[in-house]
């Protein structure tokens, strides 16, 4: 994989001049995060310490059309990440599925040290993130090869999202974590779409991936879309509405999942729902709000069963992360002056009322920089062992459990 991805930028250096100027895109930008965490609830070892992370990141993006009917993308990540040893080896936050699972091969994300070295306290990774191609018709656009899949009209938690979603927790949202897929989008009308395709599991393996069915209409001044998904030998079925309510917009995201459907062994798992409801307004040129309420069927109401019930495929194949059932998910985001942004934006588990607060300031000191300020703080009873002698945690509240995380963030596009 990597001599290919070697030859593919030898063949695009080699290209003439003016077909560079023509045809040829590069972009990309420059990121570096500073990340403190105050852990709260993990092993014996880290619990009540601080741990730091400086992470850079370099992105290139390269677009290259051949014809009118084909193209081509890539991305590529280089990220060289200095922090405390733990920080590499322990998951903080829980986060689902793994997406690199839908990626049929991939280059060693670790380049240094080898990845059958151990860790210190400085590590390099890079990521493949996009590599394909695009046949364009009159009829369709088909996408062949690693690329983003991704739905859903929540702002904060996505139903139908599962492929590779982004946590409430996560720093840097920007771009989608490609996969692999074979991909077909068909338009329908003027404002109409059916989407089709098949994601491939690791090594093509069947039961690690995924099939779907998406249709897009317009009707009644509403956006609708039914899906219906295959993954991991589960089945999914996912509606999604938005439209206009006065000077409010309004949408509505659920999936239904009938898990290990296609499984060849009869594993019985309960079905669960999952649906986000929520209002959008602008207060004016400078304010914007909206209230999510999310639902989660795949969780549990009693906050000593969050880790039991972790083993769930909801947990292990579905992407679901939050343990709760209720949730409310408030957000604002004010302009304070023309180039200073704010934005708070609470995640509350309305049955052990525990709360992931979020806060960033942005400020966009020069064309195409970005300086940013932020914390994600974990309010709630903090976690208690299971007894004297064992170090098996028992959680009194989900978001009690969670680090709190400091951050600043450079971002530089070119």
């Amino acid at each position: 994989m990597q001599r290919i991805f070697a030859y593919v930028l030898a063949l695009i250096v080699s290209l003439p001049p003016n077909l560079f100027a023509e045809s040829l895109q590069v972009s990309g930008y420059y990121k570096s995060f500073f990340t403190i965490l105050n852990s709260t609830s993990l092993s014996e070892s880290v619990t009540q310490k601080k741990s730091f992370m400086a992470s850079n990141q370099v992105r290139l993006n390269v677009f290259y059309r051949s014809t009118d009917l084909l193209s081509f993308s890539t991305s590529y990540n280089l990220s060289p990440r200095w922090q405390d040893g733990a920080f590499f080896e322990e998951d903080r936050l829980y986060t689902g599925v793994d997406p690199t699972s839908y990626r049929l091969v991939d280059l060693n994300s670790q380049i240094y040290p080898h990845e059958d070295d151990s860790i210190g306290n400085f590590g390099t990774f890079q990521n493949l993130d996009r590599a394909f191609a695009t046949i364009s018709t009159e009829i369709m656009d088909v996408y062949i090869g690693r690329q983003a899949v991704a739905w859903g009209s929540g702002r904060v938690l996505n139903p139908t999202d599962i492929l590779a979603p982004f946590t409430f927790s996560a720093l840097d949202t920007e771009d989608r974590f490609g996969i692999d897929a074979l991909r077909i989008r068909i338009p329908v009308g003027t404002m109409g779409e059916f989407d089709t395709g098949y994601v491939l599991g690791k090594h093509l393996d069947f039961n690690k991936s995924a099939f779907f069915c998406r249709s897009q209409s317009n009707f009644m001044e509403t956006d609708a879309s039914a899906l219906v998904m295959v993954f991991r030998n589960n089945l999914l079925i996912g509606f999604d509405f938005v439209r206009a309510i006065g000077g409010a917009g309004f949408w509505l995201e659920s999936a239904y999942v009938f898990p290990n459907t296609l499984a060849d062994e009869n594993q019985l798992s309960d079905k669960y729902l999952r649906a986000s409801v929520g209002l959008d307004y602008s207060f004016s040129g400078t304010t914007y709000g909206f209230v999510e309420y999310h639902f989660s069927q795949a969780g549990t109401e009693n906050p000593e069963d969050y880790f039991a019930n972790l083993i769930q495929p909801a947990y292990t194949d579905g992407a679901v992360y939050l343990m709760g059932r209720h949730y409310l998910a408030p957000g604002m985001m004010y302009q304070v002056i023309s180039l200073i942004n704010l934005s708070v934006q609470p995640l509350l588990n309305l049955v052990d009322r525990s709360i992931f607060f979020s806060a960033q300031i942005e400020y966009n000191m020069a064309q195409d920089i970005y300086l940013s300020l932020g914390s994600l703080i974990g309010i709630g009873q903090r976690p208690d062992t299971m007894s004297h002698n064992s170090t098996a945690q028992k959680f009194d509240s989900e978001f009690g459990g969670y680090p709190d995380i400091y951050f600043s963030s450079l971002r530089i596009y070119f």
